[in-house]
């Protein structure tokens, strides 16, 4: 774990000794408070609960996440550190670990620099607190989720732009394929004969924005638990596969 804790520490002060963490908090509340209060009707709902300023947290974390995790690898890559980086009495997971919770740990920070709402939202009435929970912890794995899949990309390639556009694509995907328009145009279609209310539902099943929602609404399902925790070992498992090809 001090091998971790070094890496984190050093990762994580890179984060907030430049404009890069700072400028993407600001962002961040900006268009969650911006989109819940302009386009999510919170005012108008007349409704004392936050089901509509986390409905577009899987959006914005399509951007937000690579924005964090673009430069976790991609940089080592362009600067030549990464070699110098494995040959020191660190293992891969290690130095994986350590720079994951460091990109981990910018998300907590911002979802944190939100915490004006869940008081706005008391103040307005009596909330389910349990619900405002589940909420959050589904916004957090959505993050988390967005950053692993970023950092996977990022061990790819040297470019953090290209390592940007591919992990927002694949994020987008994720998203888009549990959005309700797509989910009913697969229910109500067919392909010779065949329904295909099945694939609507694989679809959900693997969908970020799907799982998202489920938890803004109170249904903290042990699926969407087991979910979230596969993707982001998947994700950081592939990553360290890429390392160590790199590292032999």
């Amino acid at each position: 774990m001090r091998n971790v804790w070094i890496v984190f520490k050093r990762e994580l002060i890179s984060y907030f000794t430049t404009p890069l963490a700072y400028v993407l908090i600001i962002i961040f509340c900006f268009l969650s408070l911006s989109l819940c209060l302009f386009f999510g009707g919170f005012i108008e709902r007349g409704d004392a609960s936050l089901s509509s300023f986390f409905y577009f947290h899987p959006w914005i974390y399509m951007i937000f996440g690579p924005a964090i995790g673009m430069r976790l690898w991609s940089e080592e890559h362009r600067m030549g550190t990464t070699e110098l980086l494995l040959t020191m009495p660190i293992s891969p997971w290690e130095a994986i670990l350590g720079k994951f919770l460091a990109a981990f740990t910018v998300l907590a920070v911002t979802l944190l620099s939100t915490i004006g709402m869940v008081f706005t939202v008391l103040s307005l009435g009596e909330p389910d607190v349990g619900v405002i929970f589940s909420g959050y912890l589904g916004s957090f794995l959505v993050g988390a989720s967005s950053i692993a899949i970023t950092c996977a990309v990022s061990a790819l390639t040297r470019n953090q732009i290209t390592c940007l556009l591919v992990s927002v694509t694949i994020c987008l995907v994720l998203t888009l394929i549990g959005f309700p328009p797509i989910s009913d145009l697969l229910r109500s279609s067919s392909f010779l004969g065949i329904k295909l209310g099945f694939l609507a539902d694989i679809c959900n099943g693997v969908s970020l924005f799907w799982h998202s929602t489920e938890m803004a609404r109170g249904l903290m399902r042990i699926q969407s638990l087991i979910y979230f925790i596969s993707l982001i070992g998947f994700c950081l498992f592939l990553t360290s596969v890429i390392i160590r090809s790199k590292r032999a």
